[in-house]
């Protein structure tokens, strides 16, 4: 869970125990509205991760690992270990989401309607306003949840399935894109523009909802129009990168002329002798027989008083090997982004057995990529 959410709880939860509740119930006790108030908004939540669940049921049946899921400010994403290998497994990945949200929305509603009884739902077919509003008065706390949880979940997966990528909607068009085209690429390029279109869209309502004097719904529509673009861009830039790195072995990336330094050494002599006389920023820590032990950067000695670096060895503050994420030399570069994108620690380590053959960090691939692009640029 990313901290923001509590952000959004919190203004949830607001909005319905200060605002709609008491639209709905003036004559309930402030305590009754909170409660339900929170309750709504942990609902709204379950059914984020509900939706988000669906995304990774679906992903691990079609053979693509999921590593996590993630809530945060703008809702909730599956983070998988791989894309989808094929339209067919893009469209359904993506799909699954939009139809929980909708199936759990019109669920909600009837269940809604059912504990309302009567009154509401003759009303609520009238059309009658004010006989709606008056029947809604008398529903009690289980009802008035659902009937908000139910039309929130129907438009969570209205927006869903507008084909913005990197949104659902977006992902179901790449995977039409894909099927059509057979170009991957070609595909997310368009699925990005389209997406950066609906974002630039949002954002400009944004700024008319401001200059309306709708304070509130015109940065939330700036901040989501500003969110969106930037994912659509990254999600088309990471696609580059990753085909970039695509069968380039890991030993024309990785770092392999690397100053090393020994267990025993402390900190006060790593900061002179190594760290602050050397632009490499992490030192592999080895045995007297080549093993390695950890790794070392200035990172480490933290909040280490400076009165106890020369007492201090740098086996004490290292990342132990055990801690590592590591690579074989038989790897390939895209392996490697995969794993730094996942949150492994960077640097990656390329290994043979116990012993250290190289470095290769978030930094040298985008190092790499670069010369490889003015290399091919120069070459045309």
């Amino acid at each position: 869970m990313d901290w923001s959410l509590l952000i959004i709880f919190a203004l949830i939860a607001g909005e319905l125990g200060l605002a709609v509740f008491p639209r709905w119930h003036a004559d309930w006790h402030p305590a009754l509205i909170w409660t339900t108030a929170l309750a709504a908004a942990l609902a709204f939540f379950a059914s984020i991760l509900a939706h988000e669940l669906s995304h990774a049921i679906v992903a691990n049946a079609r053979g693509i690992p999921v590593r996590a899921i993630t809530l945060f400010l703008f809702g909730g994403i599956a983070h998988l270990e791989a894309e989808p290998d094929s339209p067919k497994s893009e469209f359904l990945v993506a799909i699954v989401g939009p139809l929980t949200s909708l199936v759990i929305g019109l669920s909600a509603t009837f269940a809604a309607l059912w504990l309302a009884g009567d009154p509401l739902r003759a009303a609520a077919a009238s059309g009658d306003l004010e006989a709606t509003h008056a029947a809604l008065t008398l529903i009690g706390p289980g009802a008035t949840l659902l009937l908000w949880l139910g039309p929130i979940n129907v438009l969570l997966a209205l927006f869903n399935v507008i084909p913005g990528f990197p949104l659902d909607g977006g992902r179901v068009l790449r995977s039409i894109l894909w099927a059509i085209t057979g170009n991957l690429r070609k595909a997310t390029r368009w699925a990005s523009r389209v997406g950066q279109l609906f974002a630039w869209t949002l954002m400009a309502f944004g700024v008319i909802e401001l200059f309306a004097g709708a304070l509130i719904s015109g940065l939330w529509l700036l901040l989501i129009g500003w969110f969106l673009n930037n994912a659509a861009r990254a999600s088309y830039q990471y696609l580059l990168v990753r085909e970039g790195l695509e069968d380039v072995p890991i030993s024309r990336v990785m770092r392999s002329s690397l100053a090393r330094v020994n267990p025993g050494l402390s900190v006060e002599q790593f900061i002179r002798d190594y760290a602050l006389p050397s632009e490499q920023l992490t030192f592999p820590v080895e045995s007297t027989d080549g093993r390695l032990l950890g790794l070392v950067s200035l990172e480490q000695i933290g909040n280490l008083h400076k009165t106890s670096w020369a007492n201090t060895p740098v086996a004490e503050i290292m990342l132990p090997a055990e801690k590592l994420s590591t690579l074989p030399a038989t790897a390939e570069a895209g392996r490697a982004l995969k794993q730094l994108m996942r949150g492994e620690v960077d640097p990656l380590v390329v290994s043979d057995g116990d012993h250290l053959l190289g470095l290769v960090s978030r930094s040298d691939l985008l190092r790499w990529l670069n010369v490889h692009e003015r290399a091919e640029f120069t070459g045309s």
